[in-house]
């Protein structure tokens, strides 16, 4: 990523943390940024890269759409799982990235989600999804929202088996992909000033017919209202994780 200019100040930004030094904002992160400052160099290994979407629906120019963006984003869909270690304990890691169809969630993201929550049931791993999306991929119709029962199902047998799933909430975060898995953490992290809910503030209110707050639907918001269990900066996000796994009596560690 080059240097980008800070969406809150308008400062310059820069790597490797992606962290405006003058306000905190914290900005979005490609999957490859996520990985480099999340788990130990050189310990990941890819899920299922070859899993690409279909046109179930035929939506007009979707195809090319997603060739298009698997080329940009060098991935195949809008989440990258696998298994690595984080300080030295192992564990299954989902990455989703908002530059892909804003990480919305079709067939495939949920399919991929599903099958790293299963190996790490399978295999007695601890699992850390970071979740941003904008919700359901409405090129997928019907079969996207589906997506939204077969993940929540995985996290609720990994969670019967004993299995720790440590959900982090990164910038957006919302729609269907709240509605389900993004939610069910037994551990849930948020980055600091992250969006963060199902249906939009506007369309609430609207419901409603009353005014919302200003930080309606922010991290910090949630957080004070009891549905996130902290607010986490990027720079802690890796040692926090390590520690919360070594608490539930995971091996390894360096």
């Amino acid at each position: 990523m080059a240097d980008l200019t800070c969406t809150q100040c308008e400062a310059s930004v820069s790597g490797p943390l992606w962290v405006c030094d003058k306000c905190g904002n914290h900005s979005r992160l490609g999957w490859q940024q996520r990985l480099g400052i999340t788990v130990d160099e050189g310990s990941f290994s890819e899920f299922d890269s070859g899993m690409k979407s279909g046109n179930p629906i035929d939506f007009p120019g979707y195809e090319n759409k997603i060739n298009e963006l698997q080329k940009n984003c060098e991935t195949g869909e809008a989440v990258v799982t696998g298994k690595c270690t984080i300080k030295g304990y192992p564990c299954v890691i989902g990455i989703m990235d908002s530059r892909f169809m804003m990480a919305s969630m079709g067939s495939v993201v949920g399919e991929k989600i599903t099958r790293a929550i299963e190996y790490a049931t399978a295999n007695k791993l601890p699992c850390v999804i970071f979740s941003a999306s904008g919700g359901a991929r409405m090129q997928e119709g019907i079969i996207s929202l589906m997506q939204m029962a077969k993940t929540s199902g995985a996290v609720a047998r990994h969670t019967e088996a004993g299995g720790l799933y440590i959900s982090v909430i990164t910038d957006p975060t919302t729609g269907g992909v709240t509605a389900s898995f993004a939610m069910l953490g037994d551990i849930i992290l948020a980055e600091p000033g992250v969006t963060l809910g199902f249906a939009g503030k506007r369309v609430i209110q609207d419901t409603i017919g009353a005014i919302l707050p200003d930080r309606f639907q922010t991290s910090e918001f949630v957080y004070e209202h009891g549905f996130v269990d902290s607010v986490v900066h990027r720079k802690d996000m890796s040692n926090i994780l390590s520690h919360i796994i070594k608490l539930h009596g995971y091996k390894g560690g360096k």
